[in-house]
């Protein structure tokens, strides 16, 4: 186990839904730009699923989550892209056409670090996490190598690693120590989300909003915990690419 990683010098989060960044590594990501890290965010679907209400208006839902995106990328102080690949949210599939849009922007942006959904968590209920997962590996093995998608006619590109979150067996802990509150002031940009994720069922409640930067914070104590560390975001580090 690990507890030290260097800074990369940029990094890439590769997620399906937007917020996911956010709550699985939030404190890092804005940890890492603080440091001077180039921090982009790729998000694979629409998020036109992320409501309760079977009444919702998803073309302004979609509209919503774009805008909360951004603005969690900056509460970050993220400097970089956020770029949306649009897919229908819950219909994300690992295919050749996916992997070759992931590989471009892999090839575009040309990140040191990716980090992404662990794709073989089991008993996994949400596709969308798998595939996106998937796609993150496979877009980093097609990036790589000259011979998968020529067309793209951009140079390869290899990052030296990836991080995926949500593994069940995690060899790395990001000390976040102090991040804490970069992590929960991010994702209360999501405010679509507040009733189905964040459990905040009145977003003018400051006692909601309290008890779910407690959740957060307990969380990240508990991961650290694991690792002798006060904070902790944890990966399954795979840095031979």
């Amino acid at each position: 186990m690990n507890d030290s990683f260097p800074r990369p010098d940029s990094a890439l989060a590769i997620v399906a839904h937007p917020d996911d960044a956010e709550f699985q590594c939030g404190a890092t990501l804005a940890k890492w730009a603080a440091g001077g890290t180039v921090v982009h965010h790729l998000v694979c679907t629409d998020g036109s699923k992320g409501t309760w209400d079977p009444q919702a208006d998803q073309v302004a839902l979609v509209a919503t989550r774009k805008a909360e995106q951004v603005a969690a990328a900056r509460r970050m102080d993220s400097k970089g892209s956020v770029i949306f690949l649009d897919q229908v949210d819950g219909e994300l599939q690992s295919d050749l056409t996916m992997r070759s849009e992931v590989a471009r922007v892999i090839r575009q942006l040309r990140p040191q670090v990716i980090l992404g959904h662990d794709p073989w968590r089991r008993y996994r209920l949400h596709p969308d996490h798998r595939h996106a997962g998937l796609l993150a590996v496979e877009g980093i093995v097609a990036a790589r190598d000259p011979f998968f998608f020529p067309e793209h006619d951009l140079l390869p590109h290899r990052p030296q690693a990836l991080l995926l979150f949500e593994a069940e067996e995690p060899d790395h802990a990001e000390d976040v120590k102090g991040w804490e509150s970069a992590k929960t002031a991010a994702l209360l940009e999501h405010r679509s989300q507040f009733e189905t994720t964040h459990g905040i069922q009145d977003p003018n409640d400051l006692d909601q909003i309290r008890d779910f930067e407690n959740r957060i914070r307990t969380d990240l104590q508990r991961c650290g915990g694991s690792f002798g560390l006060e904070s902790a975001e944890l990966f399954k580090a795979i840095p031979d690419l």
